[in-house]
């Protein structure tokens, strides 16, 4: 026990009652071997660095598929959800936040795609849209 740190004890332990142990942090190299060894399900952006990369890839199968998945990842638009909580890694794309977004959360109307036959009238997103776009 003495080279264990108190999160790795921590995180060991929590595993046995079922609780769930929420770790964010910006550089997963810096996380402790023991921590990561414990870390079933794991959300990771785009990562530049080759110890990070290691970090996360740590302890799972298929890692160079993995890292191939990692590096095509858009920065700050998309992360990756990997282990045991997934059947296969799956990347998830967030939505932009940009003035379109924050209108629409306001309730403003927004102009719809133009078709074929010439433009759409805007129409009023509603609480379902908004709903429908974040559910």
């Amino acid at each position: 026990m003495a080279g264990q740190t108190a999160f790795g004890t921590i995180a060991r332990e929590l595993r046995k009652y079922n609780v769930t142990l929420l770790i964010v942090d910006q550089r997963p190299s810096g996380i402790d071997d023991e921590v990561m060894s414990q870390l079933g399900t794991r959300v990771t952006g785009w990562l530049g660095d080759e110890d990070d990369i290691r970090a996360v890839l740590s302890g799972l199968a298929g890692r160079e598929q993995l890292r191939g998945m990692l590096a095509r990842l858009q920065e700050k638009e998309e992360v990756l959800l990997l282990g045991w909580g997934v059947k296969m890694p799956i990347p998830i794309r967030s939505r932009r936040y940009d003035e379109r977004f924050y209108d629409e959360m306001r309730g403003r109307a927004t102009a719809a795609a133009p078709t074929p036959d010439g433009p759409t009238p805007a129409r009023r997103y509603t609480l379902q849209d908004v709903n429908d776009d974040l559910f």
